[in-house]
């Protein structure tokens, strides 16, 4: 913990806390929009009279805008900085959610939906960033959590809360209010959000950002990334179990419950809820644990592995009571992120003042698998319709994240030992 210098210690606490505030309930609203596609399925459906491989597609152009830019975000916050790349996103995605709102047909709302995946692109690599530049190395991983834990909750009110809401009222009004709210969220973040300590007058906490730094310094440093050979084992775990988990919660939990398991809207949905709250508890336990044990392949494989094993039940058809779905869901949650422990370890094998493009780098993972999973299984339950066989469409399509989940795990086998990174 850094000694304070223009101003007392209490002070910089207090910043400190404003600042990581501010950034958290921007990768809150951005965990929303990833997941609120799950709950309104059947509504976006009627609305603009799409099929599933089309939903599947309208849910994923915010994953493909998101891969797209996860290392141009990751060049910009270690340039630019935190704070004018937040201030910006957060206006992108008030006028993306609002497009959505208003939009009367589907190729409007993808429009809508980029938006917001261009506006929330940044929440995450601006928040590890300023995690990087405002506290400890030490705690980095139990903060990441502590980050995750907040997101997720965001993730768990887009699933059975807003399949509640959109009872009483259109799915509409919400995102028109999420418009309202990332405006709000881009005026305090250019108000009070800084980049480092430094800028508020206290002694810095991690190496000086290179904000300002020419073309070709940031073009090195991208090189220097890529080329770590250390770098991209993190990227395939990612590509398996984040992608799985988002495709999976984040838009064909609902409809497989109710479609193979005549679950009704509000049950399938408070499983999806269950399972994103077993992420957030998880995503602060795994956090924790591994920076107590200073453990990070370990605790990741275990996780990983684990986690590819609890989709067996739903490869083999289980039938159980909802009291133990439910209890399975939540563990399954629990499990997940594990794989967050690759944009620790990006972190420590890489350069300090390269975090930022480090960390973007395995979070394309994520989204590139999420991007190609939920309109896989969106085509391959329209076959099914059309051949007149769902039930095995809908097994075809959990065989589908059930081995996503499984490459991922074993992908953790090739993350090699984290490192100090070179000075």
């Amino acid at each position: 913990m850094p000694a304070a210098t223009a101003i007392d210690r209490q002070g910089f606490v207090r910043a400190r806390r404003a600042v990581y505030g501010i950034v958290v309930a921007g990768y809150v609203l951005s965990f929303f929009h990833r997941t609120a596609p799950g709950a309104i399925a059947d509504e976006l459906t009627e609305a603009f009279a799409i099929n599933r491989a089309v939903l599947g597609t309208l849910a994923a152009t915010y994953f493909y805008v998101y891969t797209l830019l996860q290392v141009p975000v990751g060049v910009l916050a270690d340039t630019l900085g935190p704070r004018r790349i937040l201030t910006a996103g957060s206006l992108v995605a008030a006028a993306g959610s609002l497009l959505f709102a208003l939009a009367p047909a589907w190729e409007v709302a993808a429009v809508g939906r980029t938006l917001v995946g261009i506006g929330v692109s940044v929440a995450f690599i601006g928040t590890l960033k300023i995690l990087a530049t405002w506290f400890p190395p030490s705690r980095f991983a139990t903060l990441t959590g502590v980050t995750l834990f907040a997101g997720n909750l965001g993730a768990v009110l887009a699933g059975a809360p807003l399949a509640w809401i959109v009872t009483l009222a259109s799915w509409r009004v919400v995102f028109a209010a999420l418009a309202l709210l990332s405006v709000t969220l881009a005026l305090l973040s250019w108000w009070r959000v800084r980049d480092t300590p430094v800028a508020l007058g206290f002694a810095p906490v991690a190496p000086a950002p290179t904000a300002g730094a020419p073309a070709a310094r940031w073009t090195q440093a991208l090189a220097r990334v890529l080329a770590n050979r250390a770098t991209w084992p993190g990227f395939f775990v990612n590509v398996g179990i984040g992608g799985s988990y988002l495709a999976f919660a984040g838009l064909w939990a609902v409809p497989w419950l109710e479609q193979v398991h005549h679950a009704s809207r509000v049950t399938a949905s408070l499983h999806a809820s269950v399972l994103l709250l077993g992420v957030a508890i998880g995503a602060l336990v795994v956090g924790i644990v591994s920076d107590r044990l200073e453990s990070r392949r370990g605790v990741m494989r275990v996780c990983a592995f684990a986690y590819a094993a609890s989709w067996l039940p739903w490869v083999m058809h289980a039938e159980w009571p909802v009291a133990a779905t439910l209890c399975w869901f939540f563990g399954m949650g629990l499990l997940i992120p594990g794989f967050t422990l690759s944009w620790t370890i990006a972190k420590e094998v890489n350069r300090p003042e390269h975090s930022g493009i480090a960390t973007s780098v395995v979070n394309v993972g994520i989204f590139l698998g999420t991007g190609l999973l939920q309109p896989a299984v969106g085509v391959l339950l329209d076959r099914g319709r059309l051949a007149g066989d769902v039930a095995a469409a809908w097994e075809q399509g959990v065989l589908l994240m059930a081995g996503a989940a499984a490459f991922g795990a074993l992908m953790t086998l090739v993350v090699g030992r984290p490192r100090k990174a070179p000075a």
